[in-house]
């Protein structure tokens, strides 16, 4: 598959970040001279955190190329996204030459915050609204304005590269999202105008309040819950009065001047001044892909979406020896000395053991019915670092399997085969009922006999113990 990106600052590039890591060629047209080297870091930051999100392996990248040929870079795209800069004039004049140049088959997208597809198709261009938000490889809403059937071909493609595609039902200026994030921007220019509040205590006021619960429930179920047992409609009842009371100014929009600019500039450089840009990203991409992390734990928000699109990822091929994790360290197992934290190695044989686990039939299903393996004992042996970002690989040895014994030894591989560590595991099947051993059924228990007799002519593995 490929798709073409047109125009390469922030959002093109996370555009082509996406969709490259997804395992997409990528063609990105640009014809800014600095072009490949923004790609270039856009990248680094991109291939650190987006595989961090998930505990399995993406695809392999795609290609990229780079060219200022917009006719050789939407040649035979299944997706082109423009990304230019957000004048009326130059998108219809962008999007024009693409829909003369691009196949009849391809997905047009417009990454416009606030034009309406009415207005980006008036001169005879065909493109649909798929506007994102930064970082665009990490974050997964996509907002979709346009013809039905063509948001729904988009849609779906979309979804397997793991963003969350939201139809809006009517075109409207800057679509749903915006329009909140503009409503709350005005408010903050004028209590930082009329000197109530200073930039950064705008900012705690949101990341260390409503944000956090916004990321997980949004407005209006965060707003049920503040209704209490009796709900929505409470709530509704107890704050409906202060709609009419003068709390905001949303309906009025300071004098845009210089004097409001600098005040503003000048408060945010003392806030984030000492800062590079590229700090900040990786420092907002370490905390986004923390909190994603945890919202995938519960399924909530956006991370059920990551967790949709990990289940649809490719299992690596398998051999004799089944490779049980593939995946990509994350930031946040890293410790004060720069590596993996020794608990970490635990959890790489834990994934593996569960996913062995899920082989032989022992899973989500089987232990809703009641049972399960529990671990016993663990014996772990550290032989090299792992750092964030590295991809790992575990395969796994079965040393036993008979009765209600399992013992599974995992071993733990960096990129290039270094063996950087071992985890064995002895476990024992029990009932979830009871709480005790018991016997697995017969299907597992055949199951677990096939790897038993595949691996037969092993050799025992060196740091196990007999």
């Amino acid at each position: 598959m490929k798709a073409a990106i047109v125009g390469g600052g922030v959002i093109g590039g996370g555009w082509a970040a996406r969709f490259l890591l997804n395992g997409w060629d990528v063609v990105l047209y640009d014809p800014d001279p600095e072009a490949e080297r923004k790609i270039g870091e856009v990248l680094a930051n991109a291939r650190r955190a987006l595989p961090a999100l998930y505990d399995k392996a993406l695809p392999p990248e795609g290609t990229l190329t780079v060219t200022t040929d917009l006719g050789a870079a939407v040649a035979d795209a299944d997706w082109v996204q423009e990304s230019v800069p957000e004048r009326l004039d130059l998108k219809h004049k962008v999007l024009g030459e693409i829909t003369r140049l691009a196949p009849d088959s391809a997905v047009i997208g417009s990454s416009t915050s606030g034009f309406k597809p009415s207005e980006l198709t008036a001169q005879g261009a065909r493109a649909i609204v798929a506007h994102p938000f930064n970082p665009v490889y990490l974050l997964p809403l996509i907002e979709l304005v346009g013809d039905a059937a063509e948001c729904e071909r988009a849609a779906e493609v979309l979804r397997g590269i793991g963003m969350f595609p939201l139809h809006v039902r009517k075109e409207i200026d800057a679509h749903i999202a915006d329009r909140f994030l503009e409503a709350v921007w005005r408010e903050a220019l004028w209590l930082v105008k009329d000197g109530i509040a200073t930039t950064e205590e705008i900012d705690e006021a949101i990341r260390m309040g409503f944000g956090l619960r916004w990321a997980q429930m949004g407005l209006f179920e965060t707003y049920r819950i503040a209704g209490g047992e009796a709900g929505m409609k409470h709530f509704m009842a107890q704050f409906g009065p202060c709609l009419t009371w003068p709390w905001t100014k949303l309906m009025d929009v300071p004098e845009f001047n210089d004097d409001l600019v600098d005040l503003i500039a000048g408060q945010s450089d003392a806030q984030s001044g000492h800062r590079s840009i590229r700090d900040l990203e990786r420092l907002r991409d370490d905390n986004l892909v923390g909190i994603l992390r945890a919202l995938k734990k519960s399924g909530s928000g956006a991370g059920g979406v990551i967790l949709g699109h990990e289940a649809g990822l490719l299992e690596p091929e398998q051999g004799v020896l089944p490779v049980t994790v593939s995946r990509v360290i994350p930031q946040g197992w890293t410790d004060y000395n720069g590596h993996m934290n020794e608990t970490h190695y635990v959890e790489l044989g834990s994934q593996a053991t569960d996913r062995f686990m899920a082989m032989i039939g022992c899973d989500a299903a089987y232990i809703a019915a009641g049972g399960s393996y529990f671990t016993m004992e663990n014996t772990v042996r550290y032989l090299a670092e792992l750092r964030a970002g590295q991809s790992v690989t575990v395969d796994t040895q079965v040393l036993l399997g008979e009765g209600k014994k399992l013992r599974l030894f995992h071993r733990i591989r960096d990129e290039d085969g270094t063996l950087a560590a071992t985890v064995d595991s002895f476990m024992v099947h029990v009932s979830l009922e009871t709480r005790r051993s018991s016997a697995p059924s017969e299907e597992i228990a055949a199951r677990l006999a096939a790897f038993v007799t595949a691996q037969a002519g092993l050799d025992w593995p060196e740091g196990a113990r007999r």
